[in-house]
């Protein structure tokens, strides 16, 4: 039921989406903690997840299940409720106080019926000095209480550090990790994808467990990684007329790992 005690209407949503939905506004909502390491596909399951949930047009209002607002990368609430209210598409007035952005901004998220605020690229409150890392962490428990929705943070480890700095919130969030990928047959249909994405005449026989420890050894297990190395030994492919991603071409692609591009810079700085 919404709060003027009509049934809600959740044909938009995703199944899996639609218990959360459902759950009545309480004082603490359930609210999720999504860490990673960087390069791994985070901002990606995020965006998907805001894609599955659109904004919807009605006659008199704009209405935005999901909303996602990204860190600042100097933290301070101030420039968090200006990222809420751009992500809001209201208009910014300059010079407004936080007093002021602050009511704007509850106001909107009310208006537009936010029932879930993502926030990515959390570990950035540690890019702050201390008292402004508290004063983001409780603003943090303030939009909880306030708002009584989930928060989902969205981040690398420094951001579990960092909502594990506080006792209460660290309460409020569950830690959902997402790990390195690992040989397996998740690796294998993840591979499989990949070469059925890619325009090459010929098969890649690259779906084996022999293949993903290769790969997943050289790109050092993370999506992004992947994605590059895989789309170098693709070019590789064309350029060289063999027309699949296989050794040779794996061996031919110009991809160099993280580890190695790091040790690369560290010695052309000496």
């Amino acid at each position: 039921m919404s709060s003027d005690g009509e049934a809600m209407d959740l044909d938009h949503l995703h199944p899996g989406a639609r218990p959360v939905a459902l759950l009545p506004a309480r004082q603490r909502m359930p609210n999720l903690l999504l860490i990673g390491p960087t390069n791994n596909g985070k901002s990606m399951i995020v965006e998907k997840f805001r894609r599955l949930h659109p904004p919807i047009s009605h006659p008199d209002r704009e209405e935005i299940p999901v909303l996602v607002v990204q860190m600042p990368s100097e933290p301070s609430v101030i420039r968090f409720y200006v990222a809420v209210l751009a992500a809001l598409g209201a208009p910014l007035r300059p010079r407004q106080r936080l007093a002021e952005l602050e009511q704007v901004a509850l106001a909107l998220l009310r208006a537009t019926g936010v029932r879930m605020l993502v926030v990515d690229e959390l570990h950035n409150v540690l890019a702050g000095r201390g008292d402004v890392r508290r004063e983001f962490l409780n603003l943090i428990r303030f939009l909880g209480n306030e708002l009584r929705i989930p928060l989902v943070g969205v981040g690398t480890r420094e951001a579990y550090l960092a909502v594990r700095s506080d006792d209460q919130l660290e309460n409020r969030f569950e830690p959902f990790p997402l790990p390195l990928w690992q040989p397996g047959a998740e690796a294998c249909s993840l591979l499989a994808s990949f070469a059925a994405s890619f325009p090459l005449r010929r098969p890649s026989p690259i779906a084996t467990e022999e293949m993903a420890l290769y790969l997943l050894t050289r790109s050092e297990g993370t999506i992004g990684e992947l994605t590059r190395l895989l789309t170098d030994a693709a070019i590789a492919a064309i350029d060289s007329g063999e027309e699949a991603i296989n050794q040779r071409t794996l061996l031919l692609a110009s991809y160099l790992g993280p580890t190695e591009r790091r040790r690369l810079f560290e010695r052309e700085l000496v």
